[in-house]
């Protein structure tokens, strides 16, 4: 990497030693940037993680390309498990798969939140000018200096730390955040859904085999509910259940009527049957793990004066439902890191353009998100949404340069999220068109596709 910085030593500090904090010291520590980290959490390489609210991430395009520019991505590699694509469950027990992409050459990652994070602490601390604090819960900030303040919550000491700038990647729940919240003219907007989840386990088999098929992302759809699982390496997948909160949305479909043990296992029964018999120890682990919370967090600005700034989650929380957190977090590094190269250690100039041209896109794939929990658990299994893929498809296969799925804009190209958004939405609408009366592919008016796309859909090379 190419340092255009000034003669004088620059330290950062960065609040979070998550996966984005992680991530951005070591872009930081290769620019000769010194970075200290501090940790609200103990060090969770020591301490023993606790199980029920770590949904399992996919890790695609954007964070691979993030983890390559630090040289990070082939030990990330080891323990990720290519996905190619969506195993649906339906209720009769029929396996229906559904690809990612085009071939065996576009899929996603899955690999653990936690072993992820341990990794990349691990890759961090290799570099000596990248120091993690953990314990250390921030207080308050006086972003004048700017100065952060700080609680050890295992000594119970109180300290501050100066510094040259101070990057906030403290999550969804960001105490710095809630500290710019105070100023005037900021905008903030938080959306709880009215959904619950709880993660389960499925466990390897006798031999730890996988129980089912391992290169795949396993969706059980049930109209206003699903269950998810993704595989682990150690033979084992972890199952999340999405689920409203109340009867009042999901009558008798709600976490609400699910806290007796009878109760769970008939509705485990009646719906997931298939799961059911992979999950010996099911009640004990429904009623031991916690219910998480699904929240899409947009506010703006994300810098104060010229020397603080947000990233990822603390600026930008979306629901799991594309996959996308990690990734657009990731990529927030990537451009924070390119406005580095361009403006130096001019951190005013850097935050404010980095700001410019995330905002847009975040707002984008937070929409996207919301937007394919309804694809997942409504609409994937019917044969309607099945026919328009194959539409899909074929459109792809005959305009590869204008035609490009929602899905794999979002996923395997580095195209901005709003422009992903933008053109999926007139995708769609071709879709619908060509979809319309027919449900065959035979039925298609090709000639009629060919004058939508052309008269509607730039060559995408001219959006890269």
């Amino acid at each position: 990497m190419n340092l255009t910085m000034s003669d004088t030593k620059q330290k950062v500090t960065i609040v979070g030693a998550g996966l984005a904090g992680a991530l951005l010291s070591v872009y930081f520590a290769k620019r000769g940037i010194d970075v200290d980290m501090y940790e609200r959490r103990p060090d969770m390489r020591k301490a023993e993680a606790g199980a029920g609210k770590s949904i399992n991430l996919a890790l695609s395009t954007r964070g691979i390309h993030a983890l390559k520019e630090v040289g990070l991505y082939e030990e990330i590699k080891k323990i990720s498990i290519p996905m190619y694509g969506r195993k649906l469950h339906a209720p009769d027990g029929t396996l229906t798969f559904q690809r990612y992409g085009k071939d065996d050459s576009e899929y996603i990652n899955a690999v653990s939140r936690a072993e992820l994070n341990k990794s990349l602490m691990d890759l961090a601390e290799e570099n000596p000018g990248v120091k993690i604090r953990f314990n250390s819960r921030c207080t308050g900030i006086d972003f004048s200096k700017p100065e952060v303040y700080f609680h050890d919550d295992v000594s119970s000491e109180s300290f501050s730390v100066k510094s040259d700038t101070v990057i906030s990647t403290d999550g969804a729940t960001s105490a710095v955040r809630m500290e710019m919240m105070k100023f005037p003219r900021f905008n903030f907007s938080q959306l709880y859904e009215n959904y619950g989840y709880k993660e389960l386990t499925i466990p390897a088999g006798k031999n730890g085999e996988f129980q089912m098929e391992k290169n795949a992302l396993h969706i059980w759809p049930r109209g206003n509910f699903m269950l998810i699982a993704l595989p682990n390496l150690d033979g084992s997948f972890t199952c999340t259940l999405f689920l409203p909160y109340d009867k009042e949305l999901g009558g008798e479909n709600s976490l609400e009527l699910l806290e007796s043990r009878d109760n769970l296992k008939s509705f485990f029964s009646n719906h997931f049957h298939d799961a059911l018999e992979l999950m010996p120890d099911l009640e004990e682990q429904y009623f031991s793990h916690p219910t998480g919370t699904l929240m899409t967090v947009k506010c703006f600005p994300w810098t104060t004066g010229d020397r603080v700034t947000l990233l990822g989650d603390s600026c930008h929380a979306i629901v799991p439902f594309f996959g996308q957190g990690m990734n657009a977090a990731f990529e927030d590094c990537t451009y924070l890191n390119e406005m580095i190269g361009k403006h130096g250690d001019d951190w005013g100039k850097v935050f404010r353009e980095y700001q410019k041209i995330r905002t847009h896109d975040t707002d984008a794939i937070a929409d996207l998100a919301q937007e394919n929990f309804v694809e997942m658990r409504d609409l994937v299994a019917t044969p309607k949404f099945q026919f328009k893929k194959k539409i899909e498809a074929e459109l792809h296969k005959l305009f590869p340069s204008r035609f490009v799925p929602k899905y794999s804009m979002v996923t395997f190209s580095r195209i901005p999220y709003s422009v992903a958004h933008h053109r999926g939405k007139l995708q769609e609408e071709i879709l619908d068109i060509l979809s319309h009366g027919i449900d065959a592919l035979k039925d298609v008016n090709w000639q009629e596709a060919e004058e939508l796309i052309t008269s509607r859909l730039e060559p995408i090379g001219e959006l890269e």
